[in-house]
């Protein structure tokens, strides 16, 4: 294990997944004062990738800065990562992936997108993220399994819904009333074979730009 390398990882990917990618020590998703605690600890490179949002205080931007200032590189991704690296990519934290972009580019704003719930045990979740459900919609609308006006409706319909309720589940029968029956049947068969899993993806890119970085 490279104890110079410290990654705080949940549900975004499964630590054994993720050990396969990069050997680090591996935390449970970052909250108000971790990143700088591994800071002072000696590690050179930060990956933040998950961190607590409203059960905890979240990870603060002036610890992230005092981190970078210790001298650890902090590279961000899919969650928490994503949302403080946007915020902060031009004050010496890095960005990493799709979801980054999004926030960077204002295409999404807000905490809720990559808000979810958890077992805080197993780290499986048990809600899914808006933004997973926003790039499943946009891959089914590029592949023309529904149509762009039936995609705003059932995106409007996961918006609405509190982020531990939100299940593909839950906003197909949020948006039942409003959408013809053979697209919601479309879009629910597309789920089980083409669902994106954005958050996913952006940690696995995160772990091997930490690997790049590190000359491993």
């Amino acid at each position: 294990m490279l104890q110079g390398i410290v990654v705080f990882l949940g549900p975004s990917l499964a630590e054994s997944e993720a050990r396969l990618i990069l050997d680090a020590s591996y935390r449970p998703p970052a909250a108000r004062g971790d990143v700088l605690r591994a800071a002072r600890e000696g590690a050179e490179i930060i990956c933040l990738i998950d961190g607590v949002f409203f059960q905890e205080c979240s990870v603060a931007h002036r610890e992230v800065l005092e981190a970078v200032r210790e001298g650890a590189r902090v590279i961000g991704a899919s969650s928490m990562g994503a949302l403080r690296a946007a915020e902060l990519d031009g004050l010496g934290m890095e960005g990493v992936g799709e979801i980054y972009r999004m926030y960077r580019d204002g295409e999404i704003v807000s905490d809720d997108e990559v808000a979810l719930i958890f077992d805080p045990e197993t780290f499986v979740q048990l809600s899914e993220p808006l933004v997973n459900i926003r790039c499943t919609l946009s891959r089914a609308v590029n592949e023309s399994v529904i149509d762009p006006v039936s995609a705003s409706i059932l995106l409007d319909c996961a918006r609405s819904l509190y982020f531990p309720e939100r299940t593909y589940e839950s906003v197909l029968e949020r948006a039942r009333e409003k959408l013809d029956p053979s697209v919601s049947e479309a879009f629910s068969r597309f789920i089980d074979r083409g669902r994106v899993d954005q958050k996913r993806e952006d940690a696995i890119l995160a772990l091997r730009r930490v690997r790049a970085i590190a000359g491993i």
